[in-house]
């Protein structure tokens, strides 16, 4: 149990149809989660999962919830990091496809129909809707927060509210 007395999976219960609710708690779990934690593949391993957990409870159909990250050998191009869903392209290039795009301009990519964004990757022909955050440290992309969903419209500009807000958290608790 952490210290607050909550066992660490009951930060996956959501219990508000209230996105904005939601949304909140999904940040507020995220930095409790990460207080005292600086390795990234277990805080985006636990922040993947709260965001799977947060869309699903809200009856929204994701897909895919996770993370690209900047390649260390290759600063322009993203490499497959903890997500849940199914299985994903591994190698992005920066420019290209939502997650690129987001990457190299690191602006929020909102995309409500995939099929009208120039250049879409499919990883699953299935995916409608996508919203995609990128994560910067001192000026550098280090990573990008990707969310795909079965319906269109699956995001709005609240999501981009939070999102952003876990992204710049993520930067914060983060050593890449």
């Amino acid at each position: 149990m952490g210290e607050d007395g909550k066992h660490h999976a009951d930060y996956s219960s959501f219990q508000t149809t209230d996105r904005k609710k939601a949304l909140e708690q999904l940040l507020i779990s995220y930095e409790a989660l990460a207080e005292g934690q600086d390795n990234w593949v277990c805080n985006l391993a636990n922040a993947a999962s709260l965001i799977w957990h947060c869309y699903i409870s809200l009856n929204v159909d994701v897909n895919w919830a996770g993370f690209y990250l900047t390649r260390r050998e290759n600063k322009k191009e993203l490499i497959l990091g903890p997500f849940q869903g199914k299985v994903a392209c591994q190698l992005i290039q920066f420019g290209k496809g939502v997650c690129g795009t987001a990457a190299s301009s690191q602006q929020t990519q909102l995309v409500p129909d995939v099929e009208n964004f120039p250049g879409h990757i499919a990883c699953d022909g299935e995916t409608k809707s996508e919203i995609v955050v990128p994560i910067v440290q001192n000026g550098e992309t280090v990573g990008v927060i990707d969310i795909d969903c079965l319906d269109y419209n699956g995001f709005t500009k609240l999501d981009q509210e939070f999102l952003e807000k876990l992204a710049a958290s993520v930067s914060k608790t983060c050593v890449f």
